[in-house]
């Protein structure tokens, strides 16, 4: 048998080859679990973990909520929301200097509320806020990389996927999990729109001069704020106040989204069935994709736990002369480099095992904050070089704008990002008031 030490080490460079001859990073994972367990263990255990682990590691309840919530998105969107909502914060916002680019950020706020896919949130916005800021004169890279960031937002405000997998893979309550988005989500759309004005106010010619729309005008597009309203207020409000699970929850609101989608009248005659078709196939590819990813970097995590990575690495930490606060940094400041080439759910899933027991047990921090920062640096690296994910959807979107000039865009709202993290870390009541108020009543 190999040293399992040795064999960390060369798992690590197995990974990375088969990645960069193009294999799938699921399939990267899982083949190098399976033969870091053989290498170690023989293969008894690797073979049986193989056979087991597929089934025990999604057989899970609280990931059904997994589909749910992206179906949903699904229907608000062919519901119209999105346009309602970026409709409502232009002529609202349209005063203010870059007043489209802080419509925009409203806008993917509110369907993020509607979606939980920072994905869905970037491509969608991207069809309908893009061409309008270029039509009035925005800076093109400024345009994407706005975009791209306010995508982003649709994994911290609730409800998200991915606070769900982090609540899934750690044991934790979902429904605390998603409202300690709330008041985060809320955070970073101010920053966003702060940064965003100072911007405008450094360097003027990013953005054109401010429209002017009646009040009248303006009160008249807030009736297009009902669909989020409904749809916010019976899946968040109804896990706060203890009416339903997550899962029932996104079930109830899926099921809403649904009339609307249908009796909304935002769907064109005789493509009713086409269009839920095609919001089932890509929940089904969306769907398929997580839970891929959950298998393959399960049986890595399980190889890294057979090696007594975790345990090592807790003995390392609780021997390091720091604060705990400044280990929490450290652990955070991994998610940059590993969001450069990971997607958001293998990172959560090879870091967890490790990171999780010694921030909540050893340290004794709230498990709830601990998934808001995690939660938030991988929200980070959706919009990181060389491999920021809604990047990548923008460029397939806006083919005209080179991805390098997307990535250029993006990089003053990284900077709005670090200031967001910094006072989720310093001011942790920021994320754990609003979930301890859950059952209150």
């Amino acid at each position: 048998m190999m040293d399992p030490s040795i064999a960390v080490l060369l798992s690590l460079i197995v990974v990375m080859c088969l990645m960069a001859l193009g294999v799938p990073i699921y399939a990267s994972l899982g083949i190098t679990g399976i033969l870091g367990c053989l290498a170690i263990k023989g293969p008894h255990i690797a073979f049986t973990q193989l056979k087991a682990f597929p089934y025990a590691g999604t057989a899970n309840y609280l990931l059904a909520v997994v589909p749910i919530f992206i179906i949903m998105g699904h229907f608000a969107f062919k519901a119209g929301i999105s346009r309602d909502l970026y409709s409502i914060g232009r002529k609202w916002c349209s005063r203010l200097p870059g007043g489209l680019g802080i419509a925009t950020f409203v806008a993917s706020a509110g369907f993020g509320a509607c979606c939980g896919s920072s994905v869905a949130s970037a491509a969608t916005m991207g069809t309908i806020a893009i061409p309008e800021m270029r039509a009035l004169g925005y800076d093109r890279k400024l345009a994407c990389g706005l975009v791209a960031a306010a995508g982003t937002l649709a994994i911290m405000i609730p409800p998200s996927v991915v606070s769900v997998f982090y609540a899934s893979i750690n044991d934790t309550s979902a429904g605390a999990q998603l409202v300690s988005g709330i008041f985060p989500g809320l955070l970073s759309v101010g920053i966003y729109v702060l940064g965003l004005f100072f911007l405008s106010r450094f360097d003027p010619s990013l953005v054109p001069a401010p429209e002017s729309y009646t009040w009248r005008e303006r009160f008249a597009s807030l009736k297009g704020i009902w669909g989020m309203a409904v749809l916010f207020t019976l899946v968040i409000g109804g896990m706060y106040i203890g009416w339903f699970t997550p899962t029932e929850a996104a079930s109830a609101g899926a099921f809403v989204g649904f009339f609307m989608m249908v009796f909304g009248g935002r769907v064109e005659k005789g493509k009713l069935g086409e269009t839920i078709k095609l919001a089932f196939l890509d929940t089904l590819r969306t769907t398929c994709m997580v839970f891929l990813i959950l298998i393959g970097a399960g049986l890595y995590a399980f190889f890294l736990t057979l090696a007594q990575v975790p345990q090592a690495a807790s003995a390392w930490v609780g021997g390091l002369p720091l604060p705990p606060w400044c280990i929490v940094v450290m652990f955070l400041l991994v998610y940059i480099p590993m969001g450069m080439f990971m997607d958001t759910f293998s990172m959560l899933i090879i870091t967890q095992p490790i990171m999780f027991p010694i921030v909540t047990q050893q340290l004794g921090f709230d498990p709830i904050w601990f998934g808001v920062l995690c939660v938030k640096m991988a929200e980070i690296g959706l919009i990181t070089p060389p491999v920021g994910l809604n990047v990548y959807v923008l460029s397939g979107v806006v083919r005209d704008v080179p991805m390098h000039d997307i990535f250029k865009g993006v990089s003053w709202f990284l900077i709005f990002e670090a200031v967001s993290v910094a006072l989720l870390v310093a001011f942790p009541i920021i994320s754990t008031w609003l979930p301890s108020t859950m059952y209150a009543r």
